[in-house]
Order: structure tokens, then C-alpha cells, then sequence
């Protein structure tokens, strides 16, 4: 699996085609990073390719207004980073220089993956966008049929189309799918909003209870004391049933 399959897989219309590559210099005049992030972009990435822009135009999809966000372009980007990078913060870094709500591709010696984040307007400086929450990251399944569902899944025309925000966030919740599927093994899209919503809800609270399990883990190897290795697997044991039934609800 590699990005160029993925880019096929969205059928993305050719009047949205961009296909042009991003300079790093550009990246850096748009972010304004500290010296740590500077090196980072010039040392860590080795490419920054712009598939696409998506826009009413050439989409068929409307824009969206409101006061908090303007939805007029969604970009595709393809990042293809070197050994030496730190994934999670230049993926970041990405989505806050693009302007646009975008869907990064990123190639990695080791992986490939996807990423999305929403956008909203800034609250102190006019016409500057920022992240709308979290930077959603997923590592494309090397499982074949769950490979499969989610390339067919991740196509335009699968996308709810009322509007680009709307747009967008089937795209998000197409990324969550595949995030369930590493916990369950089969790959199955939302059946609605309030499916997806759930969803992201019990990942969350996988994801935490997944935290505080190894720690507990951690603490009971070191602990010296009977009663204190009796009560913390006794509390892991909780957890690990409160994880059980958070992935039942995936």
C-alpha cells in the first residue's frame, strides 16, 4: 500500500487537480516556527506534494458559512517525511500552515498514514484560521480486507455532500472507521452521525483507559508490599473490564 493508492481511491475529480510541489520555505513564512521546528521541516521532510483542491466549482459540493468557521476549499496534501522526523509534530505543523480544512497523506519509511483536523477562525486576528480540536492521525491497516472497506469507503462520491464542512467530516469519521477496525478487525463505516459520534466517544475512552492500564502495570511490578500489588491488580482488573465494554460499543 502506497500513497498513490490512496489518491486513487478518493476519485478525486481532475478540475480539482493541483499536483504541484510546496517548498519548504513556504511552510516556514506560513508557520513562523521556533528553531526547533525549523529544523525539523528543513532536516525531517523530504517532500510536501499538493494533490488537490476541492472547491465548489469543481466539486459540486457547497461551500459553508458561519461565524465560527468559512469551509470554501478542502485540500489534499501528501507529506513524504524522512527517518529522522517527528511525525506527530510536523503532521501538526502541516495542518496549521494550510488555511484550509485538508486531508494529509503521509509517507513514512515505515508506515503510511492519514490525518484530518477541522479549522475554525482565530479569535484575536482576523482572516487566520486555527485547529478546531484534536488532529485525528490513523495508520493505513496492513490487514487486506480491512484495506479493502476502507479504500472503498474513503472515495468522493462516499462522502455526505449537503455541504464541504459536512463533507469533511465524512472524511473524519471514514478515518475513525479505520481506527475502530485496528481494535476490532473488521472495518465498517458509520451508520449515521450519531453512530459516528459514538464511536469517536468509545475510542476515547479506549484510548484512556489503554493509558491508565499501563501505568497501573507499571506501578504493580514495582510494588514492594503484598496488599499494594493485591489492591492495584485488583483495580486493573476493573479497568480492563471497563475496556471491555468501551470496545463492545465500537
Amino acid at each position: 500500500m502506497v500513497a498513490e493508492d490512496i489518491i486513487a481511491a478518493l476519485q478525486l475529480p481532475e478540475q480539482a487537480r493541483v499536483n504541484q510541489r510546496v517548498s519548504k520555505k513556504l511552510l516556514i513564512e506560513n508557520l513562523a516556527p521556533t528553531a526547533v521546528d525549523r529544523q525539523q521541516i528543513h532536516e525531517g521532510i523530504e517532500e510536501v506534494q499538493w494533490i488537490a483542491a476541492l472547491k465548489p466549482d469543481n466539486c459540486g459540493i457547497p461551500a459553508y458559512r458561519d461565524a465560527q468557521r468559512e469551509y470554501v476549499e478542502v485540500a489534499v496534501l501528501h507529506l513524504t517525511l524522512r527517518s529522522s522526523a517527528r511525525p506527530s509534530r510536523l503532521i501538526e505543523l502541516l495542518h496549521r500552515a494550510v488555511p484550509h480544512p485538508t486531508l494529509l497523506l503521509i509517507s513514512t519509511p515505515e508506515s503510511l498514514q492519514l490525518s484530518i483536523s477541522h479549522k475554525r477562525w482565530a479569535q484575536n486576528e482576523a482572516d487566520k484560521t486555527v485547529l478546531d480540536g484534536e488532529v485525528t492521525a490513523v495508520t493505513v491497516s496492513s490487514t487486506p480486507q480491512v484495506t479493502a472497506a476502507f479504500l472503498d469507503a474513503i472515495s468522493l462520491e462516499r462522502q455526505p455532500r449537503s455541504d464541504l464542512s459536512v463533507f469533511y467530516q465524512g472524511w473524519l469519521d471514514t478515518l475513525l472507521a479505520l481506527q475502530v477496525a485496528q481494535h476490532t478487525g473488521s472495518f465498517r463505516a458509520a451508520k449515521s452521525p450519531l453512530d459516528a459520534k459514538a464511536r469517536h466517544q468509545a475510542l476515547q475512552a479506549c484510548a484512556e483507559l489503554e493509558a491508565q492500564i499501563v501505568t497501573l502495570r507499571a506501578q504493580a511490578q514495582k510494588a514492594q508490599q503484598i496488599a499494594r500489588q493485591v489492591e492495584l491488580n485488583l483495580q486493573l482488573k476493573q479497568l480492563q473490564q471497563a475496556l471491555s465494554e468501551a470496545q463492545a460499543r465500537l
